[in-house]
């Protein structure tokens, strides 16, 4: 088959150059008269996924939010949950109260929204009326006559017991006597007690009577020693009774007043059941104390216990950790369900904590000291977090996993994850979770999370996907303009007026590379608003025009590109070598972009070519000492295909060619050099020289078809800039891929240099195309039989690469003849 070689191009004309905004689609004449918007443009994806999210209520539709940074993932995130969440139910109060059954895992109090604020401030003001009404009730004349009745029951009992075992002495001559040590049995005559001297005069029988009267009142006063502790018991139990019927009657009106606001909550019913017990247990708190002097004393030397651990009356606060007011993350607080974004998503941040008190040298907690983290604040609703800082953060990314999968949030601390806590601590009841988690991240994370972690996609089964460009056609003008006014409304700047709008979403254009696209990241044109407004305010202008965005724009690049004129700098004063006049065999001008943070720029590149009779290996001197990246190597390996298909069908590539970067010192990546590289290639075969007024980029494939590549902008204006300083010939132009030409959105003084045929751009199809122009000698179309008419680049290619053949042919003669002469000689020898 016949193959046909495309016609050479033509020069672009400068209206492909660069898309101008039509104006007459900004039917306005400052940003000023558009309404008001909200939703972000650009992104359909992102939004159906974010409403699936959201009306999902099964279980792991959570949402991760993928885009690069600056995009407006938050704002429109934010937005557009803050809009649903309008409609939902307002989630409960939760609290938290004392378990009296067992203190060290207190109880989760579910309320009905807004109601747990008026359940702690009645509880306050019950302790306080307790506080009150109590001792009352104690100082009463019922209590003390009562109180008094018991104490002399006791009394009388005790004496007469004692009585009883005196006169029984008193008979038997047997005295009952009080000693420092308790009391005694002693002999008696008459009333009197008897000397050790006395008793020893008295008759055997008398001492023996005696002694066994002793022994007789000495059981019985045993045994009266020990009714005492059960007297003593009874009579404690009688004045507890006496207590509690008298606390019953302080306090029992009181809970009962209290108890008919909260009727309808059960739990809140038991809770002051349980309230009432205790306080009945344990009225003595509410009793004045002895001051005793050990008492006094440590108070003055700062020993007594202080600090609101030491308050006997806590236990009966209610500990509200979130209610309306607590949510929205220190906002004020919205209709419907919350919407929290939790910047700083630590452990304790996220599940919440319990705090200490030192209280003698000891970490004291309790359950007032339970305080709520962002999960509790967004039960209910939505919440917000970077995935990256929840990474950062130990144990934060486990333990929401954990949290999600359990649906209860559990509080505990770093400490306790490692098995590290020694300090006395609570373990409060876990309290249920219904939330929509929706992490911000960038894909790279998404994509590693989605690969490494199996539990990641069960949890957060919707990916909302935030492109970075939109359409650039009449509706997406508008939408923009639309978006560009609430930026500005927004950021409260100056109005931009029709022209200033038409300017920005050119640039918004050049920022994607594409002038079919526009520009989603809304960061940079909120930053370049900034700064346009700031000149605009310079030039005491009401209205944000073209000059000022395009002054913004120009200082933004002047601030950043002082590597670039480094550059160019040396390459003026001859310290790198570019050349932009005259030919040269086997050497081309390629184009490569430096990417400095958010600013680019083109930097020409001198490539060189060398080849000589070989084996068929093109040698990429970047790749042997380790410069060149894999793409780059790819670009270069195809070269070879390209030769083998195109001049090696029924012979061997006998050559061995070199490429390189000159003066290149850093790495070279990327595959946009390799049209470039087979330009000088085909040129040092051919040896004919090529234009050095040109400069080239390109990717190719093995049929010299030549493709897109990124940056063409940059490039072409890197190489305008360098034909700048030498001066315009009218010679100088760059060849692109065809399929760039969409791509273009050059500076104004590059389209006025074409505009005024000072400069071209070239679009460039195929290999052979791109070698007519370099050259000016036409590529050459195949015939039938495959061969290259005369006069041709390709002929002389052809022609170069079978002198190869042949020469590589009679090399190959003359070493298997004389190989044969030596062993003939070595023959004739051994005869």
């Amino acid at each position: 088959m016949r193959e046909k070689a495309p016609a050479a191009p033509s020069t672009l004309p400068a209206e492909a150059l660069f898309a101008a905004c039509d104006e007459t689609l900004l039917p306005f004449a400052t940003t000023a008269e558009l309404p008001a918007g909200g939703d972000i443009v650009g992104q359909g994806r992102a939004t159906e996924a974010l409403r699936l999210a959201l009306g999902m209520k099964a279980a792991g539709y959570n949402l991760f939010a993928l885009g690069p940074s600056g995009v407006g993932k938050f704002t429109f995130v934010r937005h557009a949950v803050e809009k649903a969440a309008r409609r939902w139910p307002t989630p409960p109060d939760w609290c938290y109260i004392n378990n009296f059954a067992e203190p060290h895992r207190p109880k989760a109090l579910e309320l009905p929204s807004g109601r747990g604020r008026p359940l702690q401030q009645e509880a306050e003001r019950l302790i306080e009326e307790l506080q009150q009404a109590i001792p009352a009730a104690f100082e009463t004349d019922e209590y003390r006559s009562r109180k008094s009745a018991i104490q002399e029951q006791f009394k009388e009992r005790q004496e007469e017991a004692f009585s009883a075992l005196q006169a029984q002495g008193r008979e038997n001559d047997v005295a009952l006597i009080k000693t420092p040590m308790g009391l005694a049995l002693a002999p008696t005559k008459d009333g009197d007690v008897l000397s050790p001297q006395d008793f020893e005069q008295l008759s055997g029988e008398e001492k023996q009577r005696r002694q066994d009267a002793s022994e007789r009142l000495q059981k019985q006063l045993e045994a009266f020693l020990r009714e005492v502790p059960r007297w003593e018991r009874e009579q404690r139990e009688q004045l507890r009774t006496l207590n509690r019927e008298t606390t019953q009657y302080a306090v029992g009106h009181l809970i009962d007043e209290m108890k008919k606001h909260w009727e309808d909550l059960p739990a809140v019913l038991d809770h002051l059941e349980a309230v009432r017990a205790d306080v009945i247990e344990n009225v003595e708190d509410f009793l004045p104390k002895e001051q005793t002097p050990q008492i006094l004393i440590a108070a003055a030397a700062g020993r007594a216990p202080q600090g609101p651990i030491a308050n006997p009356f806590r236990r009966y606060q209610v500990n509200v950790i979130v209610d309306q007011q607590q949510r929205g993350n220190g906002d004020s607080a919205q209709e419907g369900a919350p919407v929290v974004y939790e910047d700083h998503p630590t452990l304790s941040n996220l599940v919440g904590r319990i705090e200490h008190i030192a209280q003698f040298g000891t970490l004291m907690t309790d359950f007032m000291l339970i305080k709520a983290g962002a999960l509790h604040r967004a039960n209910g609703g939505c919440l917000i977090l970077d995935v990256r800082r929840v990474l950062m953060n130990s144990f934060a990314y486990e333990t929401l996993k954990r949290v999600l999968r359990s649906g209860c949030i559990r509080i505990e601390s770093v400490a306790e994850s490692l098995g590290w806590s020694t300090t006395i601590t609570l373990e409060p009841e876990p309290i249920p979770l219904d939330v929509k988690v929706i992490l911000l991240g960038d894909p790279l994370l998404y994509y590693l999370l989605s690969a490494y972690d199996p539990e990641f996609s069960e949890l957060f089964r919707v990916a909302a996907d935030f492109d970075t460009r939109m359409d650039r056609d009449a509706a997406g003008t508008q939408a923009y303009a639309q978006m560009i006014a609430t930026i500005a409304r927004t950021a409260k700047l100056k109005p931009i007026d029709r022209g200033g709008v038409a300017r920005l979403i050119e640039h918004g254009a050049r920022l994607v590379g594409d002038a079919e696209k526009l520009t989603t990241h809304a960061d940079t044109l909120e930053s370049l608003l900034r700064e346009a407004n700031f000149w605009a305010g310079e030039a005491d202008a009401g209205t944000i025009g073209r000059a000022h965005v395009q002054q913004a724009i120009d200082a933004r690049t002047y601030r950043s590109d002082l590597l670039r004129a480094r550059i160019q700098e040396e390459i003026g004063r001859g310290t790198l070598v570019i050349e932009t006049e005259g030919a040269r065999v086997g050497q081309i001008n390629g184009l490569a972009v430096i990417q400095l943070n958010h600013f680019a720029f083109g930097r020409p590149s001198r490539i060189s070519c060398r080849v000589r009779l070989g084996k068929g290996e093109v040698i990429d001197i970047e790749r042997e000492v380790a410069l060149g990246g894999p793409l780059h190597s790819k670009g270069v390996l195809i070269l070879s295909a390209f030769l083998s298909s195109r001049y090696a069908h029924e012979q061997p590539l006998s050559l061995n060619a070199s490429l390189v970067f000159e003066q290149s010192y850093s790495g070279v990546e990327g595959d946009s050099a390799s049209s470039a590289e087979l330009y000088a290639l085909l040129s040092a075969l051919a040896e004919i020289p090529i234009r050095q007024s040109l400069a080239v980029t390109g990717s190719v494939d093995q049929q010299g078809r030549v493709q897109a590549i990124g940056g063409v902008n940059e490039k072409i204006e890197g190489f305008f800039d360098i034909c700048v300083a030498r001066g315009l010939s009218g010679e100088q132009g760059v060849l692109i891929p065809a399929a760039n030409v969409k791509h273009l959105m050059l500076r104004a003084d590059v389209v006025a240099a074409c505009r005024e045929g000072r400069f071209a751009v070239y679009p460039v199809e195929t290999i052979d195309q791109g070698i007519t122009l370099l050259t000016g000698i036409p590529a050459g179309e195949a015939d039938e039989k495959g061969g290259y008419p005369l006069g041709t680049v390709n002929r002389a290619v052809a022609n170069r690469l079978a002198r190869f053949v042949r020469k590589a042919v009679r090399l190959a003669r003359e070493a298997d003849g004389g190989k044969g002469n030596r062993n003939a000689k070595s023959r004739e020898a051994l005869r």
